[in-house]
């Protein structure tokens, strides 16, 4: 008898965003000449930038002869690519990562919901509440939760609120966990958080043999300098972080797929008897078992983000969808609506009216106004009340949606 894993069957029955996009597409369904603005899933606009097209071509040509034809790659990632990532992530910033502690994959949104093989399925998760579904969702598939409640929230998670009262930085939480989810600057709400607030977490996780895993995906919007833009800037937390970081946002691989993963040797889990494991060789063993590795094509794209025209022309992409941000959160502040994030991250998080329900909220923007968001309940129950805006539309698109929703709600 093939018995299933009846731990799916524990999760809503869609994905937020297939959830969002069944409801677009019976609109479109009943008014097929509507004009949809889509503010919602966060997919880029902009074309790849030229120097990555240009070194791919090359990569291209490469798989043609014989000389420099690539087959199976090392599945923890080419090394040009590997030195690339820690010449232009790290070094900046005064960060040593050797190369065996960076593994390249095809998404960061892969790497967290993987990671957790690699732990006891006793191990505890804690997760900011509201924040990116597949946290909680890969965990509950795991098995390492009980059932959903009528409050919305799993048995067995700890849940950080991060909320208005305490300034959307999650609190240190009474019980410990094994696994500690953070994502800065955060998703959905936009805000960050700064040396002191994450120093405390490091401090914490190193104190109750926590491990700590650091999504950093948005880390290329953070404009105050003031704020980190890798854990590994917190002294310590080579000891107790795993760091997640994407291209898909930063220069705009969402459709090439690329992300790399940092798992520092210091690192180190704990067996049965309290001896100490090393992480990074775990994932190692993981990825080499259920991986076979990013295109030789794609890795050759990476690598160009950080020459320096590369650079230049990933600044200038994300400079457009901050652009972009700024649109949506002035427009939406002139009118008189609370809003927060948009300033260190390409989200906007707004604050709906007492009492607006956000998945009701998701249909009376498409209604009146024909622009699609996020219902801010679908990332936790604490974003119940709120809704997220993107900034990674089209900017004519982006300035004509604040338009409407201006015009049709304020």
């Amino acid at each position: 008898m093939s018995e299933v894993n009846y731990n799916y069957l524990k999760l809503p029955g869609n994905y937020l965003f297939a959830d969002i996009k069944k409801r677009v597409d019976a609109y479109l369904v009943k008014n097929p000449k509507a004009d949809i603005i889509k503010l919602g899933i966060g997919d880029v606009t902009q074309p790849i930038t030229p120097q990555v097209i240009k070194a791919m071509h090359k990569a291209v040509d490469d798989m043609a002869s014989k000389e420099t034809f690539r087959g199976y790659g090392p599945e923890q990632g080419y090394p040009f690519l590997i030195k690339a990532v820690i010449n232009g992530e790290y070094a900046p910033l005064g960060i040593s990562v050797e190369e065996d502690e960076i593994f390249i994959s095809d998404g960061s949104k892969c790497d967290v919901g993987n990671i957790q093989e690699i732990f006891d399925i006793k191990c505890r998760p804690a997760i900011c509440d509201p924040v990116y579904p597949v946290y909680l969702d890969s965990n509950v598939m795991a098995g390492r939760t009980g059932n959903m409640g009528v409050d919305g929230r799993f048995e067995g998670v700890i849940y950080l609120p991060s909320v208005k009262e305490n300034n959307f930085c999650p609190e240190l939480p009474a019980e410990v966990p094994g696994l500690i989810y953070l994502c800065s600057p955060n998703n959905p709400t936009g805000t960050a958080l700064t040396k002191d607030e994450l120093a405390k977490w490091v401090d914490y996780a190193e104190r109750n043999k926590a491990v700590i895993l650091y999504d950093s995906a948005y880390s290329a919007y953070i404009r105050n300098p003031e704020l980190p833009k890798s854990i590994y800037e917190i002294p310590g937390a080579k000891k107790t972080a795993i760091e997640f970081k994407s291209f898909s946002k930063t220069a705009g691989f969402t459709g090439l797929r690329c992300a790399f993963t940092v798992v520092p040797k210091e690192l180190k889990g704990y067996g049965p008897d309290g001896c100490k494991i090393s992480l990074n060789s775990m994932w190692n063993r993981r990825q080499s078992t259920k991986f076979n590795g990013v295109s030789y094509i794609v890795q050759r794209g990476a690598e160009a983000v950080y020459s320096e025209e590369g650079a230049a022309e990933t600044a200038k992409l994300t400079d457009y969808y901050m652009d972009n941000a700024a649109i949506i959160l002035n427009g939406l502040r002139k009118a008189g609506y609370e809003v927060y994030g948009g300033e260190n991250a390409p989200y906007i998080w707004w604050k709906l009216p007492d009492g607006v329900k956000s998945m009701d909220f998701l249909e009376t923007l498409l209604e009146k106004c024909q622009v699609v968001g996020t219902p801010g309940v679908g990332f936790g129950p604490c974003g119940e009340g709120y809704f997220r805006l993107t900034a990674f539309g089209d900017k004519q698109a982006t300035a004509e949606a604040v338009t409407r929703i201006i015009k049709k709600l304020a």
